[in-house]
């Protein structure tokens, strides 16, 4: 039995050597580069491919099967002589004995200097759609089928599904490699070229070290990225799972987009891809692009349906100005130190079409804002946001006025200044104040037309306090819409200094010009802080309230003013008229008919009131005020006139009536006495609206028919003293028109 055995052994022994033998004279007498044309062949029937091999092959049998392939081509049989893959050599080796197990057992595979060239014609087609295909005009012709005979059947083999095949490479290495996109339709390309790969043992079920690192480029627009990438990598393919694990991606970016900055880019997390379960997550998100730092986590759901995103996002403190100016990229003109400090914290959700921002706590600046925003179709911009902010201060955020706009300010300013001190220097006695003539309002296109016909927005904001064009308005909300060209803005209320207001309308872009229509209600407002907010010296102090229904066309200032049209109503009430007096005039007046000349100066420079009221109505830029009211302790004035708003001019004839107050007046030459009562003094008034009451003069026109109107009443006192009842009643009054008229 043992010498049985020995014999056995050295058969075995033998067989091997043979084997050995039989390897090296295969490998020594056997050149592979004799059958170029045949391997070439065998590649065109059986893989239905074009390959070229202008380099050498070398080859090894056992105990590794080897190959090494040097300046090789692959090309589609559709295409033969334009290459879309080549290298410069391949270099790999497989054991022999673990293939008969389904297993391939891998030394190093190296690939050096592949090109991979990818087009898309102008009729769409790709070049890589033919890999594998035999061309039409070669593919065999079925047999013709006889009408009336039977088709010939055909038996269906159900094959049994492969069996995985284990896979095990020491290592991958890809040295120089290049691969670029065109697309001929729209002129687009992209490369990633100097690609290089390396690995370290690739094996199912183990983490394999990667370093990947490539310079990627578009042309449309121009962009050159350098990248490198570095983790584990895991497969289980039973399990249809896939990691990478502690994944970092580092890189930089330039191109025309970014008018010759940089940005340098990394990104950090864990990667999982669980194809069984149709998961994949991104946790321990670490990401960052100059100054911005962030961090997060994402997970998909339904990668088989329609992919669920969820996740959270955290983006630290900085100042997004530099920031986008470090991205090459410029923001509207705003106050210096805007957006400055700006972080974020949300709960992200989403699909392939849209995405919602939920539980936001977004800080800007000095403003913290919570609620809701979204995006429900990227397409269509549909966006949704519900917010509520503490405080915000819209101005800081909008753009300065323009030269042009700040010069024709200036001008109307200087025109208003010089007419305001003519009026000033003589307490009330100078000539009446002409009519401004420079225009108040600036001609510079007002809204983005192209981008507001495309908006679909649904927006609902609160906010504790909102400055806007510098008035302080508490507890202010807004509501609004916007779809299709329309923009409906449902309510914007709040408190303005202890008042309150509310405002709703129309914005119609769908139209040329735009069409805008707005009404206002403002209740108890003090007039006076609204003017010294703006800036201005107010001419008038009180309570204000205001109804308005207007309609404006046009894409500026000076458009929508020039055709305003519509109504409206106000009253202020326990008012002051500011450095106007009334009594003055009227004093003037009544000196005047008195032929008395006033002694000394006015002991008021305002004019308090009760209540002032009236109605005006709207035709292209003018507003007619017929019922202007006013009443002052002791007297009642009645007005009529226009205010025409496209130079913030205003002409108003005013009659003041002394309605019975007979206490001493401020100067002896104008004492009333009860033949004034009742009498209606005119006054003109004309003038930049700054003026206010400092335009108004005695109207000389007028006094005549007031001195008459004196005259006939004086001589009708005379008729009933001369006469008394000597005379018939009819006769009596008879003379009394006569003389009056």
């Amino acid at each position: 039995m043992k010498a049985f055995g020995k014999i056995l052994g050295l058969v075995l022994l033998g067989l091997l050597l043979i084997i050995v033998a039989l390897g090296f004279a295969l490998t020594h007498l056997f050149d592979p580069n004799d059958y170029k044309d045949e391997i070439r062949q065998i590649a065109r029937d059986k893989a239905h491919i074009e390959l070229t091999l202008n380099g050498d092959i070398g080859w090894s049998l056992f105990p590794w099967l080897g190959l090494e392939l040097h300046e090789a081509s692959v090309a589609t049989l559709a295409k033969p002589t334009e290459p879309f893959a080549d290298l410069q050599m391949l270099g790999l080796s497989v054991r022999v004995l673990p293939l008969l197990r389904r297993e391939v057992q891998m030394s190093d595979v190296r690939v050096e200097g592949l090109n991979l060239r990818l087009n898309r014609d102008k009729d769409g087609h790709g070049n890589w759609e033919d890999i594998g295909k035999v061309p039409t005009a070669a593919s065999p012709t079925a047999p013709a089928v006889t009408p009336g005979e039977p088709a010939p059947e055909t038996t269906v083999q159900v094959e049994k599904p492969a069996q995985p095949i284990r896979l095990d490479i020491d290592s991958l290495t890809v040295n120089n490699a290049r691969v670029e996109y065109s697309d001929e339709k729209t002129g687009k390309q992209f490369s990633a070229e100097s690609i290089q790969l390396s690995t370290g043992p690739v094996h199912d079920s183990t983490n394999i070290p990667v370093k990947l690192t490539a310079f990627l480029g578009t042309n449309q627009p121009v962009l050159r990225v350098r990248t490198e990438l570095n983790g584990e990598l895991r497969f289980e393919r039973a399990l249809q799972r896939y990691k990478f694990e502690d994944l970092k991606l580092t890189g930089e970016v330039a191109g025309d987009p970014l008018q010759g900055k940089t940005v340098t880019f990394a990104a950090q997390g864990q990667l999982l891809l669980d194809k069984a379960a149709n998961v994949a997550e991104w946790t321990g998100i670490k990401i960052s692009a100059n100054q911005l730092r962030a961090l997060g986590e994402l997970k998909v759901n339904d990668l088989d349906k329609t992919p669920q995103i969820n996740g959270g996002i955290s983006i630290a403190q900085f100042d997004l100005a530099k920031f986008v100016d470090s991205i090459g990229q410029t923001l509207p003109a705003m106050a210096e130190g805007s957006l400055s400090k700006v972080e974020l914290v949300s709960r992200v959700a989403g699909t392939p079409t849209s995405v919602v921002f939920d539980n936001i706590n977004l800080k800007v600046d000095d403003s913290t804002f919570t609620g809701r925003i979204a995006v429900e179709d990227f397409a269509k911009q549909s966006l949704r946001a519900v917010l509520k902010a503490d405080t915000f201060n819209v101005d800081r955020y909008l753009p300065p006025k323009s030269a042009e706009a700040n010069s024709a300010a200036q001008v109307r300013k200087a025109e208003v200044a010089s007419t305001e001190a003519d009026a000033m220097a003589g307490a009330g006695s100078t000539p009446l104040p002409d009519k401004p003539t420079k225009d108040a309002w600036s001609s510079e296109r007002l809204l983005p037309v192209e981008r507001l016909s495309k908006l679909d927005v649904d927006a609902d904001l609160t906010f504790g306090q909102l400055t806007l064009e510098k008035l302080p308005i508490q507890n202010a909300a807004l509501k609004a819409n916007g779809k299709e060209g329309l923009l409906t803005l449902e309510n914007l209320r709040g408190d303005l200094y202890d008042g309150t207001f509310e405002s709703k309308g129309t914005l119609d872009v769908r139209q040329q010009p735009p069409a805008l229509n707005l009404q206002t209600r403002i209740s108890k407002v003090p007039v006076e802080k609204i003017l010294e907010s703006q800036g201005k010296n107010p001419p008038v102090k009180g309570l204000a309230t205001l109804d308005s229904n207007l309609t404006g066309n046009g894409n500026s200032q000076k458009a929508l003013i020039e055709t305003l049209n519509g109504n409206a109503s106000f009253v202020i009430n326990n008012g002051v008229l500011l450095n106007a007096n009334l009594e003055q005039q009227l004093c003037k007046g009544i000196a005047t008919l008195n032929r008395k000349t006033l002694s000394g100066e006015p002991r008021g420079k305002d004019t308090p009131f009760q209540e002032l009221k009236g109605n005006l109505t709207f035709r292209n830029g003018v507003a007619n005020n017929p019922d202007l009211k006013v009443r002052i302790p002791g007297m009642t004035v009645k007005g009529d006139g226009d205010v025409d708003l496209r130079v913030l001019g205003m002409d108003y004839r005013v009659g003041i009536i002394v309605e019975g107050d007979t206490s001493a007046m401020p100067d002896p030459a104008c004492q009333v006495g009860d033949k004034f009562v009742g009498i209606e003094w005119p006054l003109r008034c004309r003038g930049p609206l700054e003026l206010g009451a400092k335009a108004c003069r005695l109207d000389n026109e007028r006094m005549g028919q007031v001195a008459t109107k004196l005259a006939g009443d004086k001589i009708s006192e005379k008729i009933d003293e001369k006469l008394g009842d000597k005379v018939n009643p009819e006769l009596k009054n008879a003379l009394k028109g006569l003389f009056k008229r």
